[in-house]
């Protein structure tokens, strides 16, 4: 299991490339197209990825994006609820 600071970054890193694809977790949970599980999930997921540093660096450099990298592990998840 991965520790709290581990945790925050990828939770972090999850919620910057929702918003990035304009996608607001928060109102897709409430809004029933997301569960917090799944997107728990999403970060465990994002956790288990070997390059968050690339990740992070997408990140800083976009003002928005049509879409993950190709080697996301929530590549699925986030896509389905783009608007």
């Amino acid at each position: 299991m991965p520790n709290q600071e581990t945790l925050r970054l990828h939770a972090g890193l999850v919620d910057d490339m929702a918003k990035m694809l304009d996608v607001d977790l928060e109102e897709a949970a409430i809004g029933g197209d997301v569960s917090f599980d799944q997107i728990s999930d999403a970060v465990l997921r994002c956790a288990a990825c070997p390059n968050p540093e690339h990740c992070r660096n997408i990140l800083k450099q976009a003002r928005s994006l049509h879409q993950t990298p190709e080697y996301c592990r929530n590549q699925e998840l986030l896509h389905k609820l783009i608007p």
